[in-house]
């Protein structure tokens, strides 16, 4: 494995901490996140002055000569992979894509191939500089396989690094159309019963609990008062289907992102998402409401009907705001028009 050397001066009012002095004097063309810095420190990497220092805590003065050994990124052991992407936007940072159903973000034991992950390695190639030493795209966040829509990828480490301290801070913009049982409006009495749901101005839905495994299957989350992980689902009616209503075209945005966060808060609050074959169950709709062909649509959609519509985030590097919108897919269209809905 190659090396280079990377050397710079600490500038003028230094932090107090070296990993913290290297965050923001480190060339932003070397990539180096303060996190991968730290273990660079930690590892023996870094010389101040022509001395290794191993203490994230040291002193650097300003004007102090910095030199910091890199390995060059190595090849993933994952394969890149042609398959063809609905690029929306990309950069020397950054890649925005609009996944479609079926495909897995991220190989794994039972999906080896065939995922997002390989198609960004064969698509980015060299203009990967590497997250975390090796040439891959930075995974910041994920949809599920059924579900469509958009989603970004760092292609260096100092992206990866920034767009994650966005996520964890809950500071991206992102908004999803769905298709729910039911019509979750705040003129319906059964909703302000269920613990753990309430209603903002604007007949916005608020779910708020806490998220974890379930018990008994582990595939699945579950909802719970006591323990897991903060989660917070807003939604709103974007058009009721069916005459009476009997379903609807909903608008969510997250507070926080957990694992499964809409399909499980919907399913919690008697709106499950049509199609979802792990929280909807098949309920049947009205014939009357909706028509045999509506009935016929909704029995047959394949997968859940959410969509990853909107994606906003600051630029790591320009720091501009960025936000991205992508139509809903065809088969949720197809599906609106069969329920009665605009499509």
């Amino acid at each position: 494995m190659g090396e280079m050397l990377i050397t710079f001066e600490i500038g003028p009012n230094p932090p107090p901490r070296l990993d913290k002095a290297l965050g923001r004097d480190v060339p932003g063309d070397a990539a180096l996140s303060r996190s991968r810095l730290a273990k660079l420190i930690a590892d023996g990497a870094v010389t101040v002055d022509g001395v290794v220092v191993t203490d994230l805590r040291h002193r650097a003065a300003e004007g102090a000569v910095v030199a910091v050994t890199v390995a060059v990124a190595e090849e993933s052991h994952i394969g890149g992979e042609d398959i063809p992407l609905d690029v929306v936007f990309e950069d020397d940072d950054l890649i925005v894509v609009n996944k479609p159903a079926g495909m897995v973000v991220h190989p794994a034991p039972g999906t080896p191939g065939g995922t997002l992950v390989n198609a960004l390695i064969h698509h980015c190639g060299e203009t990967l500089s590497g997250v975390g030493g090796m040439k891959r795209p930075g995974i910041v966040h994920r949809i599920d396989k059924e579900t469509t829509g958009l989603l970004v990828a760092a292609k260096s480490d100092r992206a990866h690094h920034h767009l994650a301290d966005q996520f964890a801070a809950h500071t991206v913009e992102r908004r999803y159309l769905a298709i729910c049982y039911g019509v979750p409006d705040q003129n319906d009495p059964r909703l302000r019963g269920i613990k753990g749901t309430s209603f903002e101005s604007g007949n916005i839905l608020k779910i708020q609990t806490f998220l974890g495994r379930h018990r008994a299957d582990r595939q699945r989350q579950a909802v719970s008062f006591t323990a897991g992980r903060h989660a917070v689902t807003r939604s709103r009616i974007v058009e009721p289907l069916g005459e009476p209503a009997c379903a609807a075209l909903i608008e969510c945005w997250l507070e926080t992102g957990r694992t499964h966060q809409i399909r499980v808060h919907m399913a919690h609050c008697g709106h499950a998402l049509i199609g979802d074959p792990v929280y909807g169950g098949r309920r049947k709709l009205s014939q009357k409401a909706i028509g045999d062909s509506g009935v016929a649509a909704v029995a047959r959609f394949p997968r859940q009907a959410l969509h990853a519509a909107t994606l906003g985030f600051e630029h790591p590097v320009s720091g501009d705001f960025l936000r991205f919108e992508a139509e809903i897919p065809e088969d949720m269209r197809e599906l609106l028009r069969a329920c009665g809905g605009f499509g």
